[in-house]
């Protein structure tokens, strides 16, 4: 049997594991071994959940990464001396942290065109900052020796897949493909956007591989599989990439708490999805604290139970405690959930809206990230909810209008045409299962590729 790595872009939020982990499950009942990547808490705690192993590159930027860095957490991790688990000496351990700090970053803007754009962004334009997240998922393939990697959005996997040259398939969404439009598809492409692309491909020619036109490059691998269908997520003709229909994850032994059962049956159901309310102290692109806001405000006096998820997060003290017609749980099993509700309300996230779809339940939408829009979007267009766009504040915070909301939530509620919308989409992708298509491209590639 062949030995997985897989991999995701390594952010604090389940939605690139709720497409991984119905393949790892699948490929592990087969036989085949599997560890992750994926370094974030949150995940994490999903991965263990699933009963997986989390693997961490013993490498300064990852062991510093996990560590509070304040006056005491560096006090703790002087005491903890890192610099043995990454095998050298103190100061070499933290010259290279030092080195690897990224220094420039192109403007933090509510639009973000492409994942081109998006890297350009995170760090991504500073050559010593990607070298060492190459050298980390370099050190971890090296030391796990997969067969493959499966990949999920990360750049930095693929760069290493490509360095050691290990067999690669990268699973993404149509609007990461190089022939796509990009996140913002319905808009012509502004001149000087800024991209990572140069830096890149210097750290690249420095491990003699091939250089690239677009960061979305990297993703076209040995087999690239694109989720959704073509009605769904519609691939550009002549593109590389086979759609296998939709990836969401639920464990086998899943099942909702009692409390759930006792909801007055004659009050409609509203899931708010929020996940993670706040990324870091300052206020980023991804983050979506409103839609807390916006649903405490709005939902707190509406003749309805309000079950309230955010994914493995806290809710910040300022929210609590909620009104008396919220329940909340930091994770509840979607599909489940999703099956027993009138109504979703989330932020846009790609495994959010492909749940609506599968479960046939409407949804009304604030997206918090260009990438999220596009998803929304999509929605919209399959008549299957709304979507109300939030405005940036000077500060970076999102705001959008209580009443506005409000109104299209009683709107999607009090309109059967979402619901009939949602439940044709479903008997439209259901019959593709997406777990099943993955397995058999995936076993291909083993036969093809691995001395089994």
């Amino acid at each position: 049997m062949a030995r997985f790595l897989f991999t995701t872009l390594p952010w604090n939020d389940l939605g690139l594991l709720t497409r991984s982990l119905p393949i790892a499950r699948g490929l592990a009942a087969r036989g085949h071994e599997i560890a992750f990547f994926s370094p974030a808490k949150a995940p994490r705690t999903l991965i263990s959940q699933a009963g997986f192993n989390t693997l961490i590159p013993k490498h300064p930027i990852y062991l510093v990464r996990k560590r509070d860095l304040g006056l005491k957490g560096i006090a703790r991790l002087i005491r903890s001396k890192p610099w043995k688990d990454a095998g050298m000496s103190a100061f070499k351990f933290f010259i290279k942290c030092i080195k690897a700090i990224p220094l420039k970053f192109a403007p933090q803007t509510p639009e973000v065109w492409s994942m081109d754009h998006a890297a350009a962004m995170t760090g991504m334009m500073n050559a010593n900052f990607v070298k060492a997240n190459c050298e980390a998922l370099i050190n971890l393939v090296r030391h796990f020796r997969p067969d493959i990697i499966v990949d999920f959005w990360n750049p930095y996997a693929c760069m290493a897949a490509k360095v050691m040259k290990i067999p690669l398939i990268s699973v993404i969404q149509v609007d990461q493909h190089p022939m796509a439009k990009g996140f913002i598809w319905w808009k012509p492409l502004p001149e000087n956007v800024p991209s990572a692309v140069p830096v890149v491909n210097k750290v690249l020619a420095a491990f003699g591989v091939n250089q690239i036109t677009k960061i979305e490059d990297l993703h076209i691998a040995d087999l690239t599989l694109i989720i959704g269908t073509p009605e769904t997520d519609p691939l550009p003709a002549g593109a590389e990439g086979q759609h296998i229909g939709p990836l969401l994850w639920q464990d086998d032994n899943a099942s909702l708490p009692s409390w759930f059962d006792g909801l007055d049956a004659e009050k409609p159901i509203i899931w708010v999805y929020s996940g993670n309310p706040r990324y870091s102290k300052k206020a980023t692109a991804l983050d979506s604290e409103v839609i807390l806001l916006a649903s405490i405000e709005a939902l707190a006096a509406m003749e309805a139970h309000v079950v309230l998820t955010t994914g493995h997060h806290s809710i910040p003290e300022e929210y609590l405690p909620l009104p008396d017609n919220f329940y909340f749980a930091p994770y509840l099993p979607g599909l489940l959930l999703a099956e027993r509700c009138d109504l979703m309300i989330h932020h846009g996230g790609y495994g959010s809206c492909q749940t609506g779809l599968y479960t046939g339940t409407p949804a009304v939408i604030v997206p918090t990230f260009s990438e999220r829009e596009s998803n929304a979007r999509r929605i919209a267009l399959l008549g299957a909810g709304v979507f109300i766009l939030p405005e940036v504040t000077g500060n970076g915070d999102k705001k959008i209008s209580i009443e506005k909301f409000k109104e299209q939530v009683t709107h999607v509620l009090g309109t059967p045409r979402y619901r009939k919308c949602a439940k044709r989409c479903s008997e439209l992708i259901r019959p593709h299962d997406g777990v099943d298509k993955a397995l058999t491209l995936i076993e291909e590639v083993v036969n093809g590729h691995v001395q089994l």
